[in-house]
């Protein structure tokens, strides 16, 4: 009755600048949101995904709904809320790399509370997937990411978390404080190497896995960017090397790797495969602009890992 992966978070319409023109930016629309590109990226391996948000009353909410049904992901946990708009973000490039620049205070997605959960949808997923910035968002939102959670826990639902961390949107000694204590809730969390650095001060990669077990997560999955990614337990650790693809847009790919590997971990796969597989994927999704777009799907991955 409910699908086996649920995401929660905030969607995002995205508008990433391609060129100048005459002094004015040409922009390609896309969709983004963290864990919009999470549900998309496990849907294109083939899992049974749904998302859990709010949206406003706009087309945005429209092409989003849209979307989703095009890919395959429920749209029976998203809730219009006429008073609220949705989410945008504006993606800019330059030597330095890309940038981001959002319009989301007070969009609908940060005003949910934890009385509007779907209780029987969390209970009856085999896995809930979070976020950071689902927490970062607003205080009602990132209440709702840890009631979420308790109830996941209460039924046996496994819970995954991406740090993903955005200074813009708090400060860091609140981001660390919740993000360590969602890390203690997770059986499986995906902090990547750059932002784990900054928010902990270490930067050692075994340093970092070791901080993320200590605080209770069953799985740190460590991002290594394009030097691939390490697994680990308490009892093991794997490590994977980055592959080698033409850089156009890094936008959504660790998005696109976690997606990837809570896929095949529900899957039953072992975890060197599932690291290897949401590595390959996740390099695929930089080989194009946009967050959604590049997103591989199963058998383009199947194919460039053979």
């Amino acid at each position: 009755m409910y699908p086996e992966i649920l995401a929660f978070g905030e969607p995002m319409y995205e508008f990433s600048k391609l060129k100048q023109v005459t002094g004015d930016g040409d922009f390609k629309s896309g969709f983004g949101g963290d864990v919009s590109n999470f549900a998309i990226s496990a849907a294109r391996q083939g899992a049974k995904v749904g998302m859990l948000c709010h949206l406003g009353d706009d087309m945005f909410a429209k092409e989003f709904i849209s979307l989703w049904q095009s890919e395959g992901v429920s749209t029976e946990n998203v809730v219009i809320n006429p008073a609220a708009f949705t989410a945008v973000y504006f993606i800019t490039y330059d030597s330095q790399g890309h940038h981001f620049d959002f319009m989301r205070k007070g969009s609908a997605a940060s005003l949910i509370t934890p009385a509007q959960l779907p209780e029987a949808a969390i209970a009856g997923a085999k896995l809930l997937h979070v976020s950071g910035i689902t927490h970062a968002i607003s205080a009602s939102s990132s209440d709702a990411v840890f009631a979420a959670i308790e109830i996941a826990k209460n039924n046996q639902t496994l819970v995954s978390f991406d740090t993903n961390l955005r200074l813009k949107l708090w400060s860091k000694a609140r981001a660390r404080a919740t993000i360590d204590a969602t890390v203690g809730m997770s059986d499986i969390c995906f902090p990547s190497v750059d932002e784990a650095t900054l928010l902990t001060g270490i930067s050692e990669p075994q340093a970092i896995i070791d901080y993320y077990l200590k605080l209770g997560a069953k799985l740190v999955v460590l991002k290594l960017g394009a030097e691939g990614a390490i697994a680990a337990t308490e009892s093991e650790r794997i490590q994977v090397a980055g592959n080698q693809v033409e850089l156009v847009d890094a936008t959504g790919a660790g998005d696109t790797f976690a997606g990837a590997f809570c896929h095949n971990y529900l899957a039953g796969k072992e975890i060197k495969y599932c690291l290897q597989y949401a590595n390959m994927a996740a390099a695929l999704s930089v080989m194009g602009y946009g967050a959604v777009s590049p997103i591989p799907r199963a058998a383009q991955v199947i194919e460039r890992m053979a």
